[in-house]
Formats: structure tokens, C-alpha cells, sequence
């Protein structure tokens, strides 16, 4: 029989955190009255979270591990964790014991009042204010504003769905930053509950200064992907055409007849064109990973067993 409650947990070299994550987590879900599993994916870890994942897997019969077939990413870990998990709730946690299992009995009150998803608020951050707080609450404003769909933090990791509204969705790189928006939820499907948030208990962050390009970049197609993204493709993929031969138009006559308002139209048409690129290669990356998928699974470890899956 599928338990009630799946717990994800997507890891990359987090061995110094595991063990103390899954006790607390242990504790919390035992007080529980529903059947439960604690599903990890590991993405692709170098260090020594493969073997202790393996180990705390032969210990107890709740818990399968998922090994990727390398390093993809947190949003293809979870595409993953949504995959392989059987529960008729998910929650998702990160790996690094930032989020507290204390927090998961009000996620699952939030389900059980019948929300679709429910997102954790880390309302009193534990990071520095203008390097990471700040930076997050001009993000947040802007995916609220883009998707129609308001939440506080959607970089929190502490999120829970009813199974099918996630089920089988591939992520791409980079898109889980807009969850729950993505799955096509509005304001009214979601609920929000005020989380602890902890300083992380070993290892090192795997944010840095490329994470603002690349919200920047998903900000700029999020809206494309909600409105239909093979429709939108093939649209903005005919403009970029036209723009290009704009630019290639003004371009060639400032340089014939150097008139300065030639020249701000070129650099316009060129600056709307590399926008444009972004949005249509990203928007060809989505499609790519929702028709081949955003993973590959090298075994899932379940009932002391090793389940291997071949190469393709």
C-alpha cells in the first residue's frame, strides 16, 4: 500500500549534513499519525552522501535513495523526487538543514485544508541582508508580478503538493525558482506558512553570482511558458528573424550615411534581439526536457535492493 506522505530531499556533497537531517526529520515524521517515505535523490554527489544515504537506506525500510547519473541540477532532482515518490502528499525540503521538519505538520495542515500546494516563508532569514535577503525580495516581487501567482519566497525549499499537480513534471534547469507558479497554480491554490529558517550545518552554499543571470534570463520566458510555450516558440522565433534583419538594415545604412538616430535604431534593434534570443533558446530548452526529460536515473536503492537502470 503507497504511503501518505512522500518526503523529497534533492543532496549534491552534503555528507556533513545528512545524518543530523535525517534524525530530525525521523523524529518529527514517527510523531505523525499518516504512513509515510523519505525519498533522497542525489544529484551526482562527489563526497561520501552516496555510501551514508546507502547506509541509512539498509536501516530503514521508509527510505529509498535515488542515484542520478550525475550532477543535473535541483530542478531536475526534484523533477526526479516527483517521479519516484508514491505518496498522495509530497513535500519537498533541501538537503543542507536549512529548512526544519519541525515546519512540515503546518504544510500538511495547509493540504488537508485542501490547498493544491503550499509554500514555506522564511520570514527572518538567516543570511546577509544585501548579498542574499534583499536580492530575494526584489526576485520574489518580480515572479509574483510576472506569474500572477503571489508568494513571499518562492527560493524556499520547504514546499507541499497534493501528488498530481506534480506528478511526471519536468523541470527545467533553473525554473524551480517559480514553483508553485509553474505547475499553472493561482494565488487562491496556494497556501503560505511562516518556516524557521536555520543556518546551513556544514559544507558551502551552491548559490553564487550566476544564479542572478539566470533569473533573470528564466524571468524574462516564465510568462512565454505559462501562456503556451510551443505556441510562443514558434512566434517570437519568426520576430527574432525580423529583427535581425532590422538590425542588419540599420546597421548597413548608418554606416552609408552616419546619422546618429540610424545609429541608437541599430543598437535598439540589437539590444530587442538579444532579448529575444534568450527567450527563444530558453523556451526551446523547456521543450526539450518536457518531450526527453530533465534526468537520468543510474539506481534507486529500496528495500535494502539495488534497482539499477541501464544507460540509453
Amino acid at each position: 500500500m503507497n504511503p501518505k506522505l512522500s518526503v523529497v530531499i534533492p543532496v549534491h556533497n552534503e555528507e556533513g549534513n545528512i545524518k543530523m537531517l535525517y534524525e530530525e526529520l525521523k523524529g518529527v515524521l514517527d510523531s505523525l499519525r499518516l504512513t509515510y517515505e523519505v525519498v533522497f535523490v542525489n544529484d551526482g554527489s562527489t563526497d561520501a552522501t552516496s555510501e551514508i544515504l546507502q547506509e541509512i537506506q539498509r536501516r530503514d525500510a521508509t527510505v529509498r535513495v535515488v542515484e542520478l547519473d550525475g550532477n543535473f541540477g535541483e530542478a531536475a532532482a526534484l523533477s526526479a523526487g516527483y517521479l519516484f515518490s508514491r505518496g498522495e502528499w509530497i513535500v519537498t525540503m533541501d538537503g543542507d538543514g536549512q529548512n526544519d521538519p519541525r515546519d512540515i505538520p503546518k504544510v500538511l495542515n495547509l493540504l488537508e485544508r485542501g490547498y493544491k500546494a503550499v509554500s514555506g516563508w522564511r520570514k527572518k532569514r538567516q543570511e546577509p541582508f544585501f548579498t542574499r535577503v534583499l536580492p530575494s525580495r526584489v526576485a520574489n516581487w518580480l515572479i509574483s508580478k510576472v506569474t500572477g501567482c503571489k508568494v513571499h519566497d518562492t527560493g524556499c525549499g520547504l514546499k507541499g503538493y497534493r501528488a498530481e499537480v506534480v506528478k511526471g513534471f519536468q523541470i527545467p534547469h533553473g525554473f524551480h525558482r517559480f514553483l508553485p507558479a509553474l505547475f499553472g497554480l493561482k494565488s487562491d491554490d496556494v497556501g503560505e506558512v511562516i518556516v524557521n529558517d536555520r543556518k546551513r550545518g556544514a559544507g558551502r552554499s551552491h548559490y553564487g553570482l550566476k544564479r542572478t543571470w539566470e533569473v533573470i534570463r528564466e524571468l524574462l520566458t516564465i510568462k512565454f511558458v505559462l501562456l503556451g510555450p510551443e505556441r510562443w516558440q514558434r512566434k517570437l522565433k519568426k520576430a527574432e528573424k525580423g529583427l535581425l534583419a532590422l538590425a542588419l538594415l540599420f546597421g548597413i545604412t548608418a554606416l552609408v550615411w552616419p546619422f546618429w538616430p540610424l545609429f541608437l535604431l541599430f543598437l535598439l534593434s540589437c539590444s530587442l534581439l538579444a532579448v529575444f534570443h534568450v527567450v527563444v533558446r530558453n523556451l526551446e530548452r523547456f521543450l526539450k526536457v518536457k518531450s526527453q526529460g530533465a534526468f537520468k536515473v543510474k539506481a534507486v536503492w529500496e528495500d535494502s535492493k539495488c534497482r539499477a537502470f541501464q544507460k540509453s
